[in-house]
Order: structure tokens, then C-alpha cells, then sequence
């Protein structure tokens, strides 16, 4: 399928490593110009190569998404090597520690909104009134299954996950009859380089080799951290082609929409 994204601009926060980088890789690969973002210059370059050894077109860019001083000038520069934005993919953000609800203070709760959802609305305020006067835009926001069914430690990323889904309902809303859709999306248990390492690591307490094949390690561990139905981790592709779909005017019909890519984990229509 000919997703039509030649020639589009995508600007992929946090895609200096895991879904992120991820998702940059699956644009290029669609035909997008892509900006990878991220705060360690060395490690958007990296992307940025991986990405230009394929065949694809990038720029790099950096900054912390938590200043808004930082997002101008991030913004700024992205425009200036490629052109108004087309498509957003907010994925910058993480957790601001590990906590529980015997550890969790306020000032972590805060620390983690501002890198999740205001994050994400300083980067859309930047590009929104472009795509408007365009008349076209795509803005997928990168949420989690966290946010939908809630474990009991990380509540602060859990949190901030659930307001990124209010978040692009509201948008989508203001948006809908401006060309411009979006859009969440919820991963589940990713095969990322972050849970590659731990799954090894769980791993190696069962007896299994640091260098066992992943089948091996995934057939181990998995049970020990998800009851995912189809019996696998997802993988980063999978995340970027959900993506690339809803980036491209194929998806025209679809905002406001949450998608979950959880290999069946929440049992819901």
C-alpha cells in the first residue's frame, strides 16, 4: 500500500533511540523527510545515519523539551533545513523515576507531566498554526497501555499517559474541520533496547545465556511481566507502521482515535 508520504516534512521527538527512533526509521522508509530529535547530539547523529544509510532524507535537531526557549529554537532550526512540519509524532517523555505509592511525591508527579504532556504541547503550539493555514497536518501523540490499565508503581507516568489520551481527544476535536488530524498511540510491551536489557538480565537469573537466542528469552521472561495474548512482545516496526499509517492521507477519516498496539492486552472494543 502507497502510503503517500513523499515529500512530507515528519518531526519525531525524543527519536534518538527505542520507539522513537523507531518510528523516524519507518517514515524514511515511507519517503518522509525526517527530523530526529533528542538531547544527546551523538545519538540523534547515529539515528540520523542509520536512517541516510537506507536511503532516506534527514535533519538533526536538539533541544529539551521542558524549556520552551529550547522548543523555539528546536522548532526554528527544523524549519529552516526542511520547511513547515506535516507531521508531528510526540513521543518525547518518560517516567521521572521509579516510585510507588509508599515513595511518590508531588514534585515527581510534576516533573513527569512537563516531560510527557507539556512537552508535547509546546511542540504543538509551535508547528499547529502551519499545519492550519495549510490545511493539512498530522499529530500522533505516543501514549502507553499504562495509561489505559494502570500498574501499581510508576502512577506518575501512568498519569500523564491518561492526560496525553484527553489531551488528543480535545485537539482533535478543535482541529477535525482544519485538515489537520490526531491521534494516540498506545504501545504495549515493545521489544525496545531498554527491554531487551532487562529481559536478558531476568534471564540470566533462570539459567539462560546473556547470548540465547531472544525466542529463548522471550518465552522465559515474558510470563514473568505481561499476560499478552498473542504470546510475543511487539516490535518497533510494528509501532512505526501504525504510525506511518496515521501520518498518511489514507487515514484522512481517522482522528480523535486512540490505537492500541498491545497484542491484545486490554480486553475492550
Amino acid at each position: 500500500m502507497d502510503l503517500h508520504l513523499e515529500g512530507r516534512i515528519a518531526l519525531v521527538t525524543g527519536s534518538s533511540k527505542g520507539i522513537g527512533a523507531g518510528i523516524a526509521r519507518g517514515l524514511a522508509l515511507e519517503g518522509a523527510t525526517v527530523i530526529v530529535h533528542g538531547r544527546d547530539a551523538n545519538q540523534v547523529r547515529g539515528v540520523a545515519e542509520q536512517i541516510e544509510a537506507t536511503g532516506g532524507t534527514t535533519h538533526v535537531v536538539t533541544g529539551d523539551l521542558t524549556d520552551a526557549a529550547q522548543v523555539e529554537t528546536m522548532v526554528s532550526a527544523a524549519r529552516a533545513a526542511a520547511g513547515d512540519i506535516d507531521i508531528l509524532v510526540n513521543n518525547a517523555g518518560g517516567s521521572g523515576g521509579a516510585s510507588d505509592w509508599s515513595t511518590t511525591e508531588a514534585a515527581l508527579w510534576a516533573t513527569t507531566y512537563d516531560a510527557n504532556v507539556l512537552a508535547a504541547v509546546r511542540v504543538t503550539s509551535a508547528v499547529l498554526p502551519a499545519m492550519r493555514r495549510a490545511r493539512w497536518g498530522r499529530i500522533i501523540n505516543i501514549a502507553s497501555l499504562a495509561g489505559l490499565m494502570p500498574p501499581a508503581a510508576n502512577p506518575d507516568y501512568s498519569a500523564a499517559k491518561a492526560a496525553m489520551l484527553a489531551m488528543s481527544a480535545s485537539m482533535a476535536k478543535a482541529t477535525a474541520a482544519e485538515g489537520v488530524t490526531v491521534n494516540t498511540v498506545s504501545p504495549g510491551t515493545i521489544h525496545s533496547e531498554k527491554l531487551d536489557f532487562r529481559f536478558r538480565e531476568v534471564a540470566q537469573t533462570r539459567g539462560i545465556a546473556p547470548d540465547a537466542p531472544w525466542d529463548d528469552v522471550e518465552a522465559a521472561v515474558l510470563p514473568l511481566f505481561a499476560a499478552v495474548p498473542v504470546g510475543r512482545v511487539g516490535t518497533l516496526e510494528e509501532i512505526a507502521d501504525a504510525v506511518c499509517f496515521l501520518a498518511s492521507p489514507r487515514a484522512a477519516y481517522i482522528t480523535g482515535s486512540n490505537l492500541r498496539l498491545d497484542g491484545g492486552m486490554l480486553p475492550t472494543i
